[in-house]
């Protein structure tokens, strides 16, 4: 296994939509090792391929206290979503360091395939929910604070640049 290198907002290869799994096989098997083994040492609770520069629709989430709790969701999508939505307070392991408030569907149905190519169906409430539809946002290049207005996005962006200039 190896840790991937995770792709930083404003990176414009965040925006690249991600395109289906069609081949189910030992390479998938090891990129999703990877991207756990990444999301873990990060630490957060759940990576898109699009985050480590790999273009499929493909993410992993744990949201358990022991990191026992691993999902692997190949090609998901949202078969259906609560009206009901929450606020969550989202941090991102592009977005560094920065957390803000996003609403949500409170809960949503998920229709995936497992890292075999099996279909399955996932209710999610609660940080899952909140979790999957952040993950699923980065497969379609969308990143979380584009939720955000627009002096926001730039403060963080300003922030980011500020970050990087002292890590260098």
């Amino acid at each position: 296994m190896a840790l991937l290198p995770i792709l930083r907002y404003p990176d414009p290869r965040l925006k690249t939509v991600a395109t289906p799994v069609t081949q189910f096989d030992d390479k998938l098997a090891r990129l999703v090792q990877d991207m756990a083994e990444t999301m873990y040492e990060a630490p957060g609770v759940g990576l898109a391929a699009t985050q480590v520069n790999v273009h499929k629709r493909l993410v992993v989430v744990d949201v358990s206290e022991d990191k026992s709790g691993l999902i692997v969701f190949v090609n998901p999508e949202v078969i259906q979503a609560s009206d009901e939505a929450k606020d969550y307070d989202e941090g991102c392991l592009s977005v560094p360091g920065i957390y803000e408030t996003v609403t949500r569907p409170d809960t949503v149905r998920i229709r995936a395939q497992n890292v075999k190519g099996e279909f399955f169906e996932i209710d999610c409430d609660g940080l899952l929910a909140v979790c999957i539809q952040h993950e699923i946002d980065h497969l379609n290049g969308k990143v979380f604070v584009e939720y955000l207005s627009q002096l926001k996005q730039t403060r963080i962006k300003n922030k980011l640049k500020k970050q990087e200039r002292a890590n260098a």
